[in-house]
């Protein structure tokens, strides 16, 4: 469903056309119900009063809750982004756009659409990238506006990751985010799956896989305090530029610190998972027994998903590869829990 306070939005019409049938609705006639809708596309004058009030008497109710929402920004100011997200916005997108960019975050927020494996299998994958894709938007586009992220926004997103991953596989929840248009977000999305994958494996107990999960979906919350001209670089980076990245452990976890409902090991896990066991890791060159279980696991699969993501700088390593290098690390990861990951990053 498009919703615009003006009528001539032909543009977003044959853009969202693909995904299928369009119903367009100006603001003033929001449905009190969204029966067969997917996902909710919002362009309008966010400095309008009794726009944004008709719509956050219909999109911030019940029926809309579990929806996809995309605002359309025509402005790239700080109050824009502010309201939408205050509205119930699940991504943002401004103006200018090419329709490419913009159908591949349809893609990526909107589950369920035909694109999507129609099976409960492929709904399941589709909710359970959603959710993680959510929690990532709170991180990236909004905690910079000073919004927080609750450990509740995290623990709302962890069954579905779960069980997307259960009823599919890591292949294929790999092959979905990497679709996804922002390189910081498929990171996050790719070492998430392959630590749930691995706590699956492993055969944890269910609230270990879930202590797991979150950590995956948290670990790098400090970028989102770097700036774009940095961790989007289509280059490898500077010495200078290495400086300010390798700042990211300190600034999520005192983000996540003030915050104050976040438990003391996904905190371990934000400030250390560049931590190695020779002591040569940062920010505090930790070493051998100081560094948790739990950090040694988000560390190893942190590693692999770096090695074996497409960069601008350098081709994706095969899994194989990716895996040998890291054998050869020999002082720096758990060799016991490397071998036991081997299975799962081997099976791709």
């Amino acid at each position: 469903m498009l919703i615009s306070d003006r009528s001539d939005r032909s543009d977003l019409v044959d853009i969202l056309r693909p995904f299928g049938d369009v119903a367009t609705v100006m603001t003033s006639d929001i449905p009190d119900s969204p029966a067969g809708i997917c996902g909710v596309v919002v362009e309008m004058d966010l400095r309008n009063a009794i726009n944004v009030q008709q719509v956050r008497d219909r999109i911030l109710g019940k029926a809309y809750q579990s929806m996809p929402r995309l605002f359309v920004l025509n402005e790239a100011l700080h109050h824009c982004a502010m309201q939408a997200w205050a509205l119930g916005a699940t991504d943002t997108i401004v103006r200018p756009f090419d329709a490419r960019g913009l159908q591949q975050r349809i893609r990526s927020a909107f589950p369920n659409t035909p694109e999507d494996d129609a099976t409960a299998k492929g709904r399941a994958l589709s909710k359970g990238v959603a959710a993680a894709n959510l929690v990532l938007a709170k991180i990236f586009e909004r905690l910079p506006l000073g919004i927080p992220l609750t450990f509740d926004d995290v623990m709302q997103a962890e069954a579905q990751i779960l069980k997307a991953i259960k009823r599919s596989s890591l292949r294929e929840w790999l092959q979905m985010v990497g679709r996804h248009h922002n390189a910081s977000y498929r990171h996050c999305l790719s070492v998430t799956g392959y630590a749930v994958a691995f706590a699956q494996h492993m055969g944890m107990r269910d609230a270990d896989q879930r202590r797991l999960t979150r950590a995956a979906l948290l670990h790098d919350v400090g970028k989102a305090f770097i700036p774009v001209a940095i961790l989007d670089k289509p280059a490898a980076l500077t010495d200078e530029e290495r400086a300010v990245m390798r700042t990211h452990p300190q600034r999520g976890y005192d983000s996540l610190a003030a915050q104050g409902s976040f438990p003391p090991e996904m905190l371990d896990v934000v400030l250390h998972h560049h931590e190695y066991l020779d002591g040569s890791g940062y920010p505090h060159g930790l070493a051998g027994d100081a560094i948790s279980d739990i950090v040694r696991i988000i560390t190893i699969v942190d590693i692999h998903s770096a090695l074996t993501e497409n960069r601008p700088y350098r081709a994706p390593f095969t899994p194989a590869k990716a895996f040998a290098t890291m054998e050869a690390m020999t002082d720096q990861l758990d060799k016991h829990l490397l071998q036991a990951f081997r299975p799962v990053a081997l099976g791709m």
